[in-house]
């Protein structure tokens, strides 16, 4: 392992979050293995425990490592890159990438639509209730987002929470109603987990995640659909596509 250089202006705490970076990236520390302890950092670089703990939270922060009580901190299986660059549903993007994907239901329900909701979904006058459904979406067995739609009633008259049981959305658009999106609008932004979220998504609280924000569209240019989804940092990195 490289030292640090307390000569060196770059914070000490920085300098040995990039040696052990610099390690990962080499393999030397490969995935699934564990990296040396607080402590070992602390006799190997000659620094103090609080410096060794924020060059860890740094790699912990971007998803390099992750931490397991009473076990110690692993390096971080490499996150699967997710292409943005068509309109896909959650259940075809793990299809296309061989991922075996299951979603559980955490809620169903109609509700009076709040004004933002029926300015973002475009709602004719008369129409004043959006169906809620509020799902938990796994990848190989392990949570990886919690995802909420809004979809507007007089759309999608006649759905039910057992119609969309372990079924993609975008899948009883088409086949149900005859609905073929066609573009979507979204907002990618970061966040930190709250209790609740950390808990469903099986994540310390308050760490970091990432917010999609997506309005999906026909091509008469009507919102079919409002979605908010939360997914974990520590399992997916995205690449947007610029033509």
């Amino acid at each position: 392992m490289k030292k640090i250089s307390k000569e060196s202006p770059i914070p000490l705490h920085y300098q040995l979050k990039e040696i052990l970076q610099e390690m990962i990236e080499n393999e030397d520390l490969k995935p699934g293995q564990l990296i040396p302890t607080e402590r070992e950092l602390c006799e190997i670089q000659g620094v103090s425990r609080m410096t060794v703990n924020k060059a860890i939270m740094s790699l912990v922060n971007e998803g390099l490592v992750y931490r397991e009580q009473g076990k110690g901190t692993f390096v971080s299986i490499a996150k699967v890159n997710r292409e943005i660059s068509q309109l896909k549903s959650f259940t075809e993007q793990m299809l296309e990438s061989g991922v075996i994907s299951k979603t559980k239901i955490l809620s169903f329900k109609v509700i009076e639509a709040t004004k933002k909701y029926r300015l973002e979904l475009k709602m004719p006058e008369d129409s004043n209730k959006i169906i809620e459904i509020k799902r938990l979406r796994y990848s190989d067995d392990q949570p990886v987002a919690i995802e909420i739609a809004w979809l507007p009633e007089y759309l999608f008259k006649g759905i039910t929470r057992e119609m969309i049981e372990d079924r993609s959305l975008y899948e009883i658009f088409r086949e149900k109603y005859g609905y073929y999106p066609e573009k979507a609008k979204q907002i990618i932004e970061p966040t930190m987990l709250n209790e609740y979220e950390s808990k469903l998504l099986n994540q310390e609280k308050s760490a970091l995640a990432l917010i999609f924000r997506r309005t999906t569209y026909l091509e008469n240019e009507i919102p079919i659909e409002y979605t908010k989804a939360i997914y974990r940092s520590d399992k997916y990195k995205y690449q947007i596509v610029l033509k």
